[in-house]
């Protein structure tokens, strides 16, 4: 009889041992969890919070008697594994309700022990009003702390994605917020460009944002926190530290398994260590980037449900392979929806990648169907092959629908083209005839094929106001004297034709328009009549949200 120990569950532990049972009637497989809880919905802690979730029973998938009754798993919740003997094949096992241990061994062991929250060295961190958010203890801690004492405000530090949705949670719960992130923008995995809709957005909703910004000292004074920034002081009722994750691999350590620069324990497509009687899923686990084959800690409940499955398999003897995270996550901030998968702009560049980009903003199905509302659509692809890189949306309906496409692209190898030619599903109430994912689609192969060239936000500084240059606003004249770029001109499109004798062939012509398409049509005017253009990819609207261009005669940080 194979004997299987797993360490941890939740995502990786949990559907290990259930993939296990599936294959094995016969294993002996035990499971061990440091806390009182082996399955539950970790992200769904914040809904809860936030009161979207009414139930805390709801976050609780499995119980370890549900998960003993149906896989007939020896669950062994508050029991720390806190050794790992290599040579004698055993574990050291400290129960936390009695503080005994004990040894057990094993054939083949699993690791699952997750990411736990970074706590930074601030001073004022022990503080009552300071809390962390992993599991459900944590969010009792939290929702206890809210409803017995009534906070008014609160500071949310980290605007990564539980940052993010922390910061909205506690708004219906009622709060002021403040997020504070040392970066210069929320949401890591968005490119800045993008995320520069996020932040007007989480503005609107009354969310203040202070970016490039890190506390240094908390201070608790009896009746609420004084938060001394790197730059500045903020005063709250309560503080969420959420500025990451890291992976517990000091088990790992301890027993001298390999483990990453990032702290990931090393693993190969099995899901094997560098000891190949022991696994690692999860969090906890080094992975390796889909798209770019480089090492990555990627903390995901997908790639981690997905790494337990692999390593059950090739433990009963089914060969099975992982073969890489690509990062697809999706996150609901307030009302809008940000999507990404595989990489953004940020990591193409740093790593010398022969890319390009391009924008497009669609509605979510057809505008003349009641309730229909934009996305803003980044691909990153190669220029040489058109290969799909990247893809981030940021938008309202629709916006799910159209990564999870994407994501299967980068997994199948698409390209630019690949993206035109889909066909996918369209009725007024879902889409429209041309889907976003298409139009992101003609739009690259547009690119690839030198039917347009493309300028960008960030190139709008460079361009000569002397007159050596011509620069076209192709938008109505209502819409170009509610706010343009300086140093543009408007011609609209629908007189472009009979103007085409007022502009110099001699000169570089750059046009724009409000999302990029009837730049992208001005410019097949003026290609085809002699003139060399580019176009301004996702036109005056992403110019705006990055720059914030305000009102007739334009100007901004961004050009002037």
């Amino acid at each position: 009889m194979k004997k299987i120990l797993i360490v941890g569950g939740v995502a990786g532990g949990a559907s290990a041992a259930a993939r296990l049972r599936r294959l094995d009637e016969t294993a002996g497989i035990i499971l061990f969890e440091r806390g009182g809880y082996i399955s539950f919905a970790n992200c769904g802690l914040p809904y809860y919070i936030g009161g979207k979730i009414k139930s805390k029973a709801a976050l609780t998938l499995q119980t370890p008697e549900s998960f003993h009754a149906r896989y007939n798993v020896d669950v062994r919740i508050f029991s720390e594994v806190t050794a790992v003997d290599r040579q004698a094949k055993t574990v050291t096992v400290k129960n936390l309700r009695t503080g005994e241990s004990y040894t057990e061994s094993y054939g083949a062991l699993i690791l699952s022990p997750g990411a736990e929250p970074v706590r930074p060295p601030v001073p004022g961190m022990d503080s009552g009003r300071v809390f962390t958010l992993r599991n459900i203890p944590d969010t009792t801690k939290i929702t206890d702390f809210i409803r017995g004492n009534g906070p008014k405000t609160a500071v949310v530090c980290g605007g990564g994605y539980i940052g993010v949705e922390m910061a909205e949670n506690l708004v219906r719960a009622g709060l002021s917020v403040t997020v504070v992130e040392l970066a210069g923008q929320v949401i890591a995995p968005l490119d800045y460009d993008m995320a520069c809709d996020v932040h007007r957005y989480m503005e609107r909703k009354g969310v203040a944002l202070l970016l490039g910004n890190a506390a240094k000292e908390i201070t608790d004074n009896g009746n609420g926190l004084t938060v001394t920034l790197s730059d500045g002081v903020v005063r709250a009722d309560m503080l969420i530290m959420a500025v990451g994750v890291r992976p517990e691999s000091a088990l790992a350590k301890a027993a001298g398994l390999a483990v990453g620069e990032r702290g990931g324990i090393v693993v190969n497509g099995r899901m094997q260590t560098s000891d190949e009687a022991i696994y690692a899923v999860g969090d906890a686990a080094e992975v390796t980037d889909f798209v770019t084959g480089q090492k990555a800690q990627i903390p995901l409940a997908g790639p981690a449900n997905k790494q337990g499955r692999i390593a059950a398999d090739n433990i009963c003897g089914i060969p099975s392979v992982y073969e890489g995270t690509q990062g697809s996550a999706i996150l609901k901030v307030f009302d809008m929806t940000v999507a990404t998968t595989g990489i953004n702009e940020k990591t193409a560049e740093r790593l010398g990648l022969n890319y390009d980009k391009s924008f497009t903003y669609s509605e979510g199905h057809a505008g003349y169907y009641p309730g229909a509302a934009g996305m803003s659509v980044k691909i990153i692809f190669e220029k040489t092959t058109g290969k799909i890189l990247g893809a981030q949306i940021v938008g309202f309906g629709g916006v799910d629908k159209r990564c999870d496409v994407l994501a299967v692209a980068i997994r199948a190898g698409m390209t630019a083209g690949g993206l035109a030619r889909l066909e996918l599903c369209y009725a007024p109430p879902y889409s429209s005839a041309k889907d976003p994912v298409n139009m992101a689609g003609f739009a690259a192969e547009n690119l690839l094929t030198g039917k347009v060239k493309n300028f960008h936000w960030h190139d709008v500084k460079e361009l000569p106001r002397d007159g050596s240059v011509t620069l076209i606003d192709t938008r109505a004249a209502a819409e170009y004297k509610k706010g343009h770029i300086g140093g543009f001109v408007n011609i609209p499109l629908d007189k472009l034709r009979e103007r085409l004798g007022e502009l110099d062939r001699g000169k570089t012509v750059y046009v724009t328009c409000q999302v990029g398409l009837r730049g992208y049509l001005a410019a097949r005017i003026l290609s085809q009549n002699g003139f060399d253009v580019y176009n301004l990819s996702g036109g005056y609207r992403l110019y705006d949200s990055v720059c914030g261009v305000k009102g007739e005669g334009g100007g901004s940080s961004c050009d002037i």
